[in-house]
């Protein structure tokens, strides 16, 4: 998945708008943050937030495109949670807007239930 984006977003971006492309990839941990041992975690998100979001962050000066997959259900210890792509001209434009969607899905779209064995 990661690498065919990275092949679309190249093969469709205007070179001159495109230096640096930043990939986030979450994974269900098997301790939790507060030191409890995690079987699994339950997942939900809500798309249309979801979809705001990254329409207007890809809105920002220096981005060239956004892609976010995550995963919904039932996951288990090692299983993807969520993967996120940030594309641009700059460094500077790029590593900021990944951080604050990051940050925005964490805090307002997923909806995560750790599940301790």
């Amino acid at each position: 998945m990661i690498t065919a984006w990275i092949d679309e977003i190249k093969k469709t971006t205007d070179p001159d708008q495109l230096g640096m492309i930043i990939v986030h990839n979450g994974i269900v941990r098997a301790t939790s943050k507060n030191g409890k041992a995690v079987r699994a975690m339950k997942l939900s998100y809500n798309k249309g937030m979801l979809e705001a979001c990254v329409r207007e962050l890809k809105g920002r000066d220096g981005i060239a495109d956004i892609r976010v997959w995550i995963n919904e259900g039932t996951l288990n210890v090692g299983d993807d949670i969520m993967r996120l792509l940030v594309a641009g001209r700059f460094r500077t434009d790029v590593l900021p807007v990944l951080q604050e969607l990051l940050t925005f899905i964490k805090s307002h779209i997923v909806h995560e239930e750790e599940i301790y064995n």
